[in-house]
């Protein structure tokens, strides 16, 4: 051990494939992806897009989050993730540590004040102030914290689909740093019309189930839910009597700047933050066992990701997937939940599919996992998360090592 090792102890996922982290490794196990018409969020659009919500009501949700259900979806969902995401890690009253909440989204209380405006729209003395107080991210991350009962650091990381991984990265370094012994850390976002209608404009939602990294691919489909993971300092990894799952070993951001909205063509975003994140956790290329690629299975992502993996593993790409074409993408809330993931891959070797591929890509000489195994030997994973404005970052988990 090292006093700059951060320790993975555990994790919390509730997404369109599962409530909780064993729910979803089913849904992979069992191929069974989570794309299907909206039930829970009113559109115009409903007929139009699969999406890939979460299984539940917001008074399911209230249940499992102990929020009242008048409260943003965003939040709802945050607070049962998290709330996983302590109890897996075995440690306790969380007053008892200096913990820090570092937590992601892109749509803050959105769900409530688009409610808010159409009642307000048919009458302004008719909109209840209440759904609206909490619109701003930050609010979201508050009434979390104030959930779980975390008093000692709380911020708020807003920046696109990157924004849980930069929340892992600014976590870690808060540990390194000794301001708190253990954080939680990801990220949540809910399905609102806001992000809907600005995706479609942008004309990237496919109007059938994704299919990242084929040659068939039109498109994403947009997903919610919320992911953390539980770190801990070397120090309070020591004392005590818990095996963990894995170690953050290395993390980059880069930011290419090339469009508002898309990805350089050669990928040097995406490929400067695999190298020095790979860099940070002193592997080389070969020592990558499995990547979870960022996958959103729009024309633009998939190439360019794509040439930035060739760029750096060459002809000898590990074994690469997109959980997105499971859990569809939950925008800020993706890198937490995919972080999750990764590292449930190092603890129990496990390679996730890419479901629906089947036309390899004609730019690129290698193709995703398409089916679901186990009992691998999984020593580094990569997790990346690649945003708007070119707003790149990777994360890599690695098994534990013997002093």
């Amino acid at each position: 051990m090292s006093e700059h090792d951060v320790w993975v102890l555990g994790g919390g996922v509730i997404c369109g494939i599962g409530n909780n982290v064993p729910e979803c490794i089913a849904s992979f196990r069992q191929m069974k992806p989570g794309m299907s018409t909206m039930q829970y969020l009113t559109s115009t659009h409903r007929d139009s897009f699969p999406v890939v919500e979460v299984k539940a009501d917001n008074a399911a949700l209230a249940v499992k989050s102990g929020l009242p259900a008048h409260i943003s979806r965003t939040a709802l969902l945050s607070a049962v993730a998290a709330k996983e995401a302590w109890e897996s890690a075995q440690l306790g009253n969380i007053r008892e540590y200096r913990v820090g909440l570092v937590s992601a989204n892109t749509v803050g209380g959105m769900d409530k004040t688009e409610d808010f405006f159409a009642e307000y729209l048919q009458d302004n003395q008719s909109g209840r102030l209440r759904d609206v107080v909490n619109h701003e991210c930050g609010s979201i991350t508050e009434l979390v914290a104030d959930t779980l009962g975390i008093r000692h650091h709380v911020s708020t990381i807003s920046t696109a689909c990157s924004s849980s991984a930069n929340a892992i990265m600014y976590g870690a370094r808060l540990l390194k740093n000794n301001l708190v012994d253990v954080v939680i850390a990801g990220g949540t976002d809910a399905l609102t019309r806001f992000t809907l209608n600005g995706f479609n404009t942008l004309m990237i939602l496919d109007q059938q189930a994704c299919r990242p990294f084929d040659d068939t691919r039109t498109g994403l489909n947009l997903g919610e839910g919320a992911g953390y993971i539980v770190m801990v300092s070397d120090a309070i990894a020591q004392k005590v009597d818990i095996h963990p799952w894995c170690r953050l070993t290395g993390y980059a951001n880069a930011n290419d700047a090339y469009h508002q909205t898309a990805s350089s063509p050669d990928g040097i975003g995406n490929y400067l933050a695999m190298q020095q994140a790979m860099e940070m956790a002193g592997i080389s290329p070969e020592d990558m066992s499995y990547i979870n690629l960022h996958g959103t299975g729009t024309l633009n992502n998939d190439l360019s990701e794509g040439t930035a993996i060739q760029r750096l593993f060459g002809n000898a790409v590990p074994p690469v997937s997109s959980t997105k074409s499971f859990t569809g993408h939950t925008l800020g809330a993706s890198g937490g939940i995919e972080a999750v993931f990764a590292a449930v891959a190092v603890k129990e070797g496990y390679l996730y599919p890419n479901a629906r591929f089947s036309h390899q890509m004609k730019e690129l000489h290698f193709s995703p996992v398409t089916v679901f195994s186990e009992g691998n030997v999984i020593n580094n994973v990569m997790s990346n998360s690649f945003g708007f404005g070119g707003n790149c970052s990777s994360l890599v988990f690695s098994k534990e090592i013997s002093a």
